[in-house]
């Protein structure tokens, strides 16, 4: 990751600790200046802001509007990305605010984009929701992405099904049935899911 950004050579536990004590005295943002805030911290150089713009993203997630991940994470998804800011970004925005909000048409423009880490976003977008996952949706993403060579995309179809075989694991095996093209990357993931179901 040191070819994407420097390092200001912060560990995580660390910078998490000195983002929960700066952040203890603040009162509770808008949307907007939650996007703007979170946006000054992406476009320092060093990887640690990075990180913590999606700290401070997860910390007041709820005080995220609507049009929050279309003004403010789409540009921060491709901004110095690699798959630890795209999932960090998951992890804080991009999955919260789909349970929140219809993000459909999001999901699916991110998905045709042919930029990988909006695809990745969009593959990725219902990981964590358990009971409340779309089966037929993620499936969906992934047999739209089984045939992308670039890895970081098969490594969110191969987490993406892994995830499924926990809730679906038939559903996994029988779109594992329908797709014989090797996809190596995400079927080694599922398998690993199937092999814990």
């Amino acid at each position: 990751m040191k070819h994407i950004a420097p390092f200001l050579g912060i560990r995580a536990d660390e910078r998490r600790r000195l983002i929960g004590a700066a952040l203890s005295d603040v009162p509770e943002p808008t949307s907007d200046e939650l996007g703007e805030a979170a946006t000054a911290l992406m476009a320092l150089p060093e990887r640690e802001y990075h990180y913590a713009a999606y700290d401070l993203i997860e910390r007041f997630v709820d005080r995220a509007d609507e049009s929050f991940l279309e003004r403010w994470v789409e540009p921060m998804l491709t901004t110095t990305p690699w798959w630890d800011t795209v999932d960090g970004l998951g992890n804080a925005a991009v999955r919260p605010l789909g349970r929140r909000f219809d993000i459909g048409r999001t999901v699916d423009r991110w998905s045709e984009s042919g930029d990988i880490w909006l695809i990745r976003a969009a593959i990725q977008h219902q990981r964590g929701w358990k009971q409340d996952t779309d089966v037929d949706r993620v499936l969906g993403l992934c047999d739209r992405h089984w045939s992308n060579g670039e890895f970081f995309v098969a490594k969110a179809v191969g987490w993406a099904l892994r995830d499924l075989a926990r809730l679906d694991a038939d559903a996994v095996r029988r779109f594992l049935d329908m797709h014989p093209t090797p996809n190596r990357v995400a079927t080694r993931e599922a398998e690993k899911g199937l092999s814990r179901a």
